[in-house]
């Protein structure tokens, strides 16, 4: 029951029939996913006729009656996919009957195209998302050969699949799709069923790419990465869910033919990226115009992007990169991107999402309609539903999947990437079983305690990622015979005749810590923000005195922030005093004075106080408010060098 299963690379990752989430954070979220958000989005694909068009298309009406964009199919067959994974929720054999009636006797499947009175087939590679919406089929498709053997829904996906290597194998169209996500589903088709021509199709995608195949697009040929070809290319850019789907498709084809040119390429290009064009949160995209990556360290705060997709998405790369190589960076970013964007889309109830997750909102935001879909990225708060939307049936299958993100396995014994309360039962080399507990208060706590349940007998090494945030500040690792000892970012490992009962224990330290920005980040130099553990915090205005908004907020850098009740933390700072109308100077540039505070020009001094702060992911949980993560200094903070 893996969505990931390389034959080959550093690691092996273990399924959701070897991890099980027990409880704590992602197991709230988990059973909020399973429990609402996936008849959420069912009902809603009901209510505006996206699931109704495959009814239509069988019909003879779809040509009146279609409803959505062009790319409506492919989100009913993430929300399967989301379904499919989902232990205990039932697949609905008529949804899946209205779909396998609307394939065409060639494999053919798209209610957007092809039919009379529409546009012919691949006449739009561009914007038709013809091949994208397949890739999204065939990975519902191996979910279900996974988890229950080759159903209904794998022999349409598999059907779909034959249709594309016909249609553009060598010798047909050869050309690629505008928005890539059809190259890794083909991989994992190959790996699900052994049949070597899905991955060959596969690469032939990704050796296509960059080519200028496709008509040149208002935003340039970067916006869908038809530019250059994928091994030339130094750093992540355009479109940023493309461009992260299309680096998880060239993982996979690389690791599937033991390229390492090519998987040398997209690891030049994930370490650029998030070296100079990924926020603080993990997100990437910083442009609105285009859902683009900006230029390097082009990262405004309150224009921030940061599409929920592109999260998922980069998990998605994350982790292949990690099991092709076994190095934990690629875990830390997968971390910092569950738990600040990922997690911050949905709801408390798991009813409405974020679409796009900016990091300063200067206004407060309007609730939505319930009745109505909202603009994709326009909604200032979390909506119910959009006219595009993409994230929350990708946010409800990544949530459905997310113990296959937890751990791994090699010859040598197990290791841990994600800290969740966790049952895993797993067999290392030669049969061997193994069975262990995680315990853990995280991200609340820094505790970690891994009980061994069973164990074979000989040694074997149990390994366990210590985050890169906890650099210069001491973390430990207590060893079954009560050994501590200080560990680095990492790994932390210990090899040893482990017998049942025995446990480690990881503390990571947990208070919370100033964070300074690169320099070169003109948007926010100057400004700090605050993290504990993995979680960023912000700054809301219900926190604040009446008449006061997050702009009027400054921290003190002189002073440590600190931990405060209910999960939140205390900065110290102070408020700068409400602004009149009309303001006070009818011009708002004036000669600088050295000495000045900064922030308050004739303003009446402001009096210190303690800045209460939350995890960004819970914002907007309490109503329309107005928010930001990097804050203003009362002094200027010490300058970061670059490239630090």
């Amino acid at each position: 029951m893996l969505p990931v299963a390389p034959t080959r690379g550093r690691l092996r990752p273990l399924g959701l029939d070897e991890v099980r989430i027990t409880g704590g954070f992602w197991a709230r979220r988990r059973e909020t996913n399973a429990t609402a958000t996936l008849d959420h989005c069912r009902e809603w694909m009901e209510r505006v006729g996206w699931i109704g068009n495959f009814r239509a298309a069988v019909e003879g009406r779809i040509q009146r009656d279609r409803r959505g964009r062009e790319f409506a199919d492919s989100d009913v067959y993430k929300l399967l996919e989301a379904m499919v994974w989902e232990p205990g929720y039932d697949l609905d054999p008529m949804l899946t009957q209205s779909i396998a009636a609307a394939q065409e006797p060639d494999g053919y499947l798209n209610t957007a195209f092809g039919r009379p009175g529409q546009q012919p087939r691949y006449s739009d590679l561009e914007w038709g998302h013809e091949l994208y919406c397949y890739g999204h089929l065939i990975q519902a498709g191996v979910a279900q050969i996974r988890t229950e053997g080759e159903g209904e829904l794998a022999k349409i996906a598999r059907r779909a699949a034959d249709h594309v290597c016909t249609a553009f194998g060598r010798g047909g169209i050869e050309r690629v799709c505008g928005h890539p996500e059809i190259e890794t589903a083909l991989v994992e088709l190959a790996r699900a069923t052994g049949e070597e021509r899905y991955l060959d199709q596969a690469a032939l995608f990704v050796e296509r790419r960059g080519h200028g195949t496709l008509a040149d697009p208002e935003f340039g040929r970067a916006y869908y990465q038809d530019d250059l070809p994928v091994r030339q290319a130094t750093v992540l850019r355009g479109h940023a869910v493309r461009a992260l789907y299309l680096a998880a498709g060239a993982v996979d084809v690389a690791v599937e033919t033991g390229d390492e040119d090519l998987l040398a390429a997209v690891v030049g290009q994930w370490e650029a990226a998030v070296a100079r064009r990924t926020y603080l949160t993990g997100g990437m995209g910083s442009h609105h115009r285009d859902e683009s990556f900006g230029d390097d360290f082009v990262l405004p705060p309150d224009r921030a992007y940061s599409e929920t997709c592109a999260g998922v998405a980069s998990v998605m790369l994350s982790w292949r990169l990690l099991l092709a190589t076994g190095e934990p960076r690629f875990a830390d970013l997968a971390e910092r991107t569950l738990f600040n964007v990922v997690a911050t889309s949905p709801a408390e109830d798991g009813r409405a999402f974020f679409y796009a997750n900016t990091l300063h909102r200067r206004r407060r935001g309007t609730v939505p309609s319930a009745d109505a879909d909202s603009p994709r990225a326009e909604s200032s708060l979390r909506a119910p539903w959009f006219a595009v939307s993409c994230c929350p049936t990708n946010v409800a299958r990544t949530l459905a999947l997310l113990p296959a993100y937890l751990a791994t396995a090699d010859d040598h014994g197990i290791q841990l990437h994600q800290y969740a309360d966790a049952e895993i039962t797993t067999a290392l080399a030669g049969g061997h079983g193994v069975a262990l507990s995680v315990r853990t208060d995280y991200p609340s706590g820094g505790s970690v305690t891994v009980r061994v349940d069973r164990s074979p007998d000989r040694p074997w090494t149990l390994s366990l990622r210590v985050p890169a945030w906890t650099e210069g500040a001491p973390a430990r690792l207590v060893d079954p015979d009560g050994v501590r000892r200080a560990v680095t970012p990492g790994t932390a490992a210990v090899t040893r005749l482990f017998r049942p009962g025995e446990e480690i224990r990881l503390e990571l330290p947990m208070a919370p810590r100033w964070i300074g920005p690169d320099p070169r980040i003109d948007a926010v130099r100057g400004t700090l923000a605050v993290q504990r553990g993995p979680l960023v915090y912000c700054a809301e205005s219900v926190d604040l005195p009446d008449g006061h908004e997050v702009d009027a907020v400054r921290v003190d850098p002189s002073a440590e922030p600190q931990d405060g009740p209910d999960g939140t933390v205390v900065a110290p700072g102070e408020l700068a005093a409400v602004p009149g109308e009309p303001p006070e100077d009818p011009w708002p540039y004036q000669p600088y004075q050295p000495h000045q505070p900064l922030g308050q020009g004739t303003e009446p001094a402001a009096e210190p106080t303690g800045i209460v702060l939350v995890p960004y992911h819970s914002w907007a949980n309490r109503g329309p408010s107005t928010m930001r993560v990097w804050l203003p200094t009362t002094t200027p903070p010490p300058t970061a060098p670059p490239g630090r």
